[in-house]
């Protein structure tokens, strides 16, 4: 293991702390356990629903209104994997 220095305000130090002893664990431990999550979550922005963007201005004006019917109907006819 390789030592480093990280620098975290004061909220986020003392929420770590806390929550390192309720898990009973140790600061550098939970420490490690961040890092590990964040450089395994994917990289990059997830890639947005097929139905986004798909409405315009203009009439109908009740879209924003009906926005889970809608969303419900293209689901519906797409399919799961649309």
């Amino acid at each position: 293991m390789k030592r480093t220095t990280v620098f975290l305000d004061e909220s986020q130090e003392r929420r770590l702390k806390q929550r390192a002893r309720r898990e009973g664990k140790s600061f550098a431990q939970c420490v490690r356990e961040a890092v590990a999550a964040y450089v395994a979550a994917p990289g990059g922005p997830r890639p947005l629903p097929s139905w986004v963007g798909m409405f315009k201005g203009g009439l109908p004006h009740d879209t924003s209104e009906r926005v889970d019917e809608i969303i419900a109907d293209i689901m519906r006819r797409k399919g799961p994997h649309g």
